[in-house]
């Protein structure tokens, strides 16, 4: 899944600002380092598994990560600063893939032409995402279903057509 993730976001990662939310292992996020990413953000809220991403980092050198131990949806209330790339990869059995999506459109954590990727159980239907959210691509590989996303800033007029 990864490996086709990246080749999904092939061109958008070198330079990139991304966060890895829900990051458990980090491994999405230190992928996105080792292809170039400008800087990653990891939030993990188990302390054992944060600092084993702060030791991967260190690693990689740790002057183009960071890492807080938080839970995501707190974290997503403090102020925001745009990201280009977005790991949702929030636990299975819980609501908060909604909750994270709608925390990261209406608090500003998204540049206009973001990508987010998402991971949710295979059996589960893509949930209803913000509305300038559109899935580009899917993917399923066992029990988990992957999906791409963009996010495109509305103007007033797409508004109208996408409440339509």
């Amino acid at each position: 899944m990864r490996e086709t993730l990246f080749n999904w976001l092939m061109g958008r990662v070198a330079g990139a600002r991304a966060l890895d939310l829900f990051a458990g292992s980090g491994a999405l996020g230190l992928e996105a380092l080792s292809r170039g990413a400008a800087h990653v953000t990891f939030v993990e809220r188990d302390a054992q598994a944060a600092r084993g991403i702060e030791a991967a980092l260190a690693a990689f050198g740790g002057t183009r990560g960071d890492v807080h131990c938080a839970d995501a949806l707190q974290f997503l209330g403090r102020a925001a600063r745009p990201y280009d790339l977005v790991f949702l990869d929030p636990p299975f059995d819980s609501d908060l893939a909604m909750r994270a999506a709608a925390a990261l459109e209406s608090g500003g954590w998204l540049a206009d032409d973001a990508r987010i990727y998402l991971e949710l159980p295979a059996r589960t239907p893509l949930p209803g995402v913000p509305g300038t959210w559109r899935p580009l691509k899917s993917g399923r590989a066992g029990d988990v279903g992957y999906h791409l996303l963009a996010r495109a800033a509305a103007s007033r007029a797409d508004r109208g057509a996408i409440e339509a």
